[in-house]
């Protein structure tokens, strides 16, 4: 299925790319969030009238999403967690309890921009986790798992 996206997609291509993806991608996912058009002559026209305000919109997201990442540059956050003798943690850190600790901290972050490639935090330690606040723009926070005393 042919679709034109209306906005840029990590791994995919950016705002005004005319692509082919898997019909069920389109119509579950790309469509209902407005982040893409099927590509027939109608909405490629009304893109065309579009695209000047389509790009203004993205430039203000993508300034919005760098205001953000230098609040986070330097962010260090500690999350406190039932561990053993050991330092294995009794479940794990996850993106959720990431997000929540940098919410509280003072910056909002949602769990869908938290990435962890290697899955959730399951020992005591220092870590780098990175944080994708816009397909352009990635910061590295500091967390660090203690154990409750």
């Amino acid at each position: 299925m042919e679709v034109i996206l209306l906005d840029k997609i990590r791994r995919l291509g950016s705002l005004g790319d005319q692509v082919k993806v898997k019909p069920g991608y389109a119509r579950n996912y790309l469509i209902p969030y407005g982040k893409a058009v099927i590509a027939n002559e109608q909405n490629k026209a009304e893109f065309e009238t579009r695209r000047a305000e389509l790009e203004a919109a993205q430039k203000d997201i993508l300034g919005k999403a760098e205001s953000r990442a230098s609040h986070l540059k330097d962010a260090k956050v500690q999350i406190t967690s039932r561990a053993s003798d050991e330092g294995h943690l009794f479940g794990s850190v996850g993106a959720r309890e990431i997000a929540d600790a940098l919410t509280a901290a003072g910056t909002e972050v949602s769990r869908s921009e938290v990435l962890l490639p290697e899955g959730p935090i399951k020992a005591v330690g220092e870590y780098e986790v990175n944080l994708s606040l816009h397909p352009e723009v990635t910061v590295i926070v500091a967390v660090s798992v203690v154990a409750e005393s």
